[in-house]
């Protein structure tokens, strides 16, 4: 799983270059937590990153806004996309089969910071944040942590 990373995209699709080309080093068992504003590109980079990992780039990739979560079955197992934008209580996330997606799944998690103390030890921070005067660029942090 790729460490320590830092990279402007200037569209979106370039931002889902990255997040597909990503894909091709997740692996079982890995967690993928989404960090940014509204609108810093998080579900286009979850979009892309679940279409690379079905091998197929015409996929349906909802947004999980309203059901929080949505489960793909890909080659490498199950995947777990959360938005826990309307999670109200850290301990909600276990209605939602967290233990499930962590049991050897791969989780890719929008707002995180909704998770509170239940953020897991080992995981793949990811950082977008538009870039200043700079419309449809953004900045990428990709950082391991644990």
């Amino acid at each position: 799983m790729m460490q320590n990373a830092e990279i402007q995209t200037d569209s979106e699709a370039e931002t889902a270059n990255f997040a597909a080309g990503l894909a091709g080093q997740v692996k079982p068992g890995d967690i993928l937590l989404l960090h940014g504003t509204l609108g810093s590109g998080k579900t286009v980079f979850a979009r892309a990153l679940i279409r690379a990992l079905n091998g197929n780039p015409e996929a349906e990739v909802p947004s999980p806004t309203f059901t929080l979560v949505q489960t793909y079955d890909t080659p490498l197992g199950d995947l777990w996309h959360f938005d826990l934008y309307r999670l109200e209580k850290e301990a909600e996330i276990y209605e939602l089969g967290w233990e499930e997606a962590l049991s050897g799944g791969i989780a890719v998690v929008e707002w995180p910071e909704r998770l509170g103390k239940l953020l897991p030890p080992s995981r793949l921070d990811i950082r977008l944040a538009p870039v200043k005067n700079k419309p449809g660029s953004r900045l990428i942090q990709v950082k391991k942590v644990g």
